[in-house]
């Protein structure tokens, strides 16, 4: 299999101000040199100044709306690729991100990238809304099936920080963060959606650190139509994976992780490659 291009998707938390972590973050997301990338939770001008100056291959574009936390979205130039906002992912709430399409063209086959940051919280209000955005982005396969030429045509994926974290509930009805992964992957599974999950050389995406009383969780997913191939990685265990997963779960102890975290984000990177 030869390489069509690469993507990368990272949560930085609280993306704003401080010239050198800006700087930090940029130089590390250069150094991955993905075709196309998505940045969440960009909060500053100083970010886009910061991307324009230092990755001049690259085309961007950033959310608009009444929500204070953006997605940006960069793409090689040597790339033909249209990139729309989608705000039907808001799921009805204004202040909730919409999601990012990046049509990528590439052999004379377009390919649909959907970049996505859900609603946190373990509150039935905040997992109402991951469950009903999630389900959009499903369903959403059906309509590019439509404009490809009939079902399962479509060469699509959403990835991004989902928050996929359970819901908190009294009376013994709480939702464990596994029960709502495997609800999502049941419903990628139907004939009609024709998606699944990729495995990631490390499950776990998100930590706040060796001191926090939350341990860390597994956030971050990439979900493909079942047509789409990919680079193959290898998990600690020597298992294959498809995405690469990179940042603090690489480092070989606590200290190294909480300094990681402290430099980059509490996320770390997942990336990944689509070949032919």
């Amino acid at each position: 299999m030869s390489k069509l291009f690469s993507v990368l998707s990272w949560n930085v938390e609280h993306f704003k101000g401080e010239p050198q972590r800006v700087g930090r973050v940029v130089d590390l997301l250069q150094a991955q040199k993905p075709d196309v990338f998505a940045l969440f939770e960009v909060e500053g001008g100083d970010v886009y100044r910061a991307l324009v100056e230092t990755m001049p291959g690259y085309i961007f574009q950033i959310t608009e709306g009444a929500q204070t936390q953006e997605i940006l979205v960069g793409v090689r130039r040597t790339l033909t690729a249209f990139i729309t906002q989608r705000v039907e992912f808001r799921s009805g709430t204004t202040h909730m991100r919409p999601g990012q399409l990046v049509a990528v063209r590439h052999g004379g086959v377009d390919h649909a990238l959907l970049f996505l940051h859900l609603a946190s919280g373990t509150n039935p209000r905040g997992m109402g809304l991951r469950d009903a955005m999630l389900e959009r982005a499903f369903d959403f396969r059906r309509a590019l099936d439509k404009s490809a030429g009939g079902r399962g045509k479509a060469r699509y994926l959403f990835v991004g920080d989902l928050n996929t974290m359970g819901m908190d509930y009294p009376f013994d009805r709480s939702i464990e963060a596994d029960i709502e992964l495997k609800k999502c992957d049941r419903y990628a599974r139907r004939v009609a959606v024709g998606m699944r999950r990729l495995v990631k050389t490390h499950d776990l995406t998100w930590s706040n650190g060796s001191r926090s009383r939350i341990p860390p969780s597994n956030l971050d997913h990439v979900y493909a139509s079942t047509n789409l191939k990919f680079r193959t990685f290898t998990r600690p265990d020597g298992a294959a994976a498809e995405v690469a997963v990179r940042g603090w779960v690489n480092e070989a102890d606590a200290a190294k992780q909480d300094a990681w975290i402290a430099r980059y984000s509490d996320h770390s990177m997942l990336y990944f490659e689509l070949h032919d």
